[in-house]
């Protein structure tokens, strides 16, 4: 365990009813005692307390609550201070925590050491994180199911199930002369087909674990004028971009966040497509083909006061991942297709915002296609995809090796490779890499 104890906010910082600070380390209770005269607090309650300072000044009137080791979230002693949450209470409980040897906690230290402690594994870990970071209800349901370790237990699945093969490839191995079952090593082979088909099913999701986490992306496209900036402060509720009958106002992308449907979701509001009229107008194109290139969902906005005319390069922007709306649709009297070149197209007013529950409703039911988990557990980083589709592709291997020295050589790989994602293997190298994103006091 580390020699030093920490302490952090647990809770947002500024001005607040409560704040909540965190101590960890073998100075816990000592600084407990100190601090508020508590030698030997009855553990796991919260118990009125009266801080002080080394002066003897009191800093506020309080609770605490004494967490002794090894029953404790990181497996220390560990210490929470309920105070007001004002700045001046926190900085001079701060000055007197590190008068008494404690230093403030780094990002993550203390699911850091939950982790050394064998509290958590790292995607529990990291489910806490996203927990803290969650803005919508499916991103909550997501955090929450891999906190609970729904995701170490498909990950732990997995490699104890490799290990048993591995074990029983092994022992055809060292004990050939033996009166083993002939049928071992086949039966250990048919476990790795079918844990290599798992395992491609788990990466044949189209990510969804990790874009549920970024948001579903919105690209709003068309000509210059046709009213997408008025659809996005629409959507937003408010002017998040300038409206303007001169066409180009638009330079750079104006971004929306939102929560459709439970879903994450973020709108962008892009240049006109036209032909430019100088290098930022240019620029501010060049982003929105980029933008469009990779968004999740193409809004192609046409001006309804024009048709039957389209214009040719929103048209061109048409097809799958695409929704086609008309705007203006309060300055016509025809009746407006409800599909262009085969894409599904709405009609709506920006200006009076008629049409936009369909819409919304619409960008909503896309975002729950895209990013729907369901119950499952769900690969959510990177480098749980990464090490996924490295066990996978040694068990592939593993099935066409000829010799059994190579199989198990393999499977071992594989083992090694799913290891990291909970934290088993070789992850001394991450846990910077993993732990700098979380939040002070986590």
């Amino acid at each position: 365990m580390p020699a030093d104890t920490i302490f952090a906010l647990a809770s947002a910082p500024g001005k607040a009813g409560v704040a909540v600070f965190r101590l960890s380390g073998a100075k816990a209770g000592a600084t407990l005692a100190a601090l508020a005269g508590l030698e030997s607090p009855p553990p796991r309650k919260l118990v009125r307390v009266s801080v002080r300072d080394a002066m003897g000044e009191v800093i506020d009137d309080g609770l605490a609550a004494w967490f002794p080791a090894p029953k404790s979230f990181t497996g220390e002693d560990v210490v929470e201070l309920h105070l007001h949450g004002g700045r001046a209470v926190a900085a001079a409980l701060a000055d007197a925590l590190v008068a008494h040897g404690l230093r403030p906690a780094e990002p993550g230290e203390f699911s850091r050491r939950a982790f050394m402690a064998g509290k958590l594994d790292l995607t529990r870990a990291e489910g806490i994180a996203d927990l803290v970071e969650a803005e919508t209800a499916a991103q909550r349901r997501q955090a929450l199911r891999q906190m609970g370790g729904a995701l170490a237990g498909l990950v732990e699945g997995w490699r104890g199930r490799l290990l048993r093969a591995r074990a029983h490839l092994e022992a055809e191995l060292d004990f050939a002369e033996e009166d083993l079952p002939q049928e071992l090593g086949q039966e250990a082979r048919a476990v790795l087909s079918r844990l290599a088909e798992e395992m491609a099913r788990s990466l044949a999701n189209q990510r969804r674990g990790e874009r549920l986490r970024d948001g579903f992306q919105i690209a709003i496209l068309g000509a210059p004028n046709a009213g997408k900036s008025s659809i996005i402060n629409r959507i937003a509720g408010r002017e998040a971009a300038i409206v303007a009958t001169e066409a180009g106002t638009t330079r750079d992308v104006i971004e929306v966040h939102l929560d459709l449907g439970g879903y994450p979701v973020t709108v962008a509001d892009t240049a006109g497509l036209r032909d430019a009229e100088g290098e930022v107008e240019a620029e501010g194109i060049s982003r929105s083909r980029e933008r469009a290139e990779h968004a999740d969902l193409r809004l192609v906005v046409f001006d309804a006061a024009r048709l039957p005319a389209l214009d040719a390069e929103a048209r061109a922007l048409l097809g799958p991942g695409a929704l086609a709306v008309f705007n203006k649709r309060d300055l016509v009297t025809m009746n407006l297709p409800d599909a262009i070149d085969g894409t599904p197209a709405l009609a709506i007013s920006a200006r009076n915002g008629s049409g936009f529950d369909t819409l919304f409703t619409t960008l909503a039911n896309r975002a729950g296609e895209a990013l729907d988990t369901g119950a499952a557990p769900t690969l959510t980083r990177a480098r749980h995809r990464a090490a996924v589709a490295e066990a996978e592709a040694a068990l592939r291997h593993a099935l066409t090796a000829r010799l059994p020295e190579l199989v198990a050589e393999d499977v071992r790989h594989a083992a090694d490779a799913l290891g990291r994602i909970t934290g088993r293997i070789d992850v001394e190298e991450m846990l910077d890499v993993i732990f700098r994103e979380f939040c002070i006091g986590k």
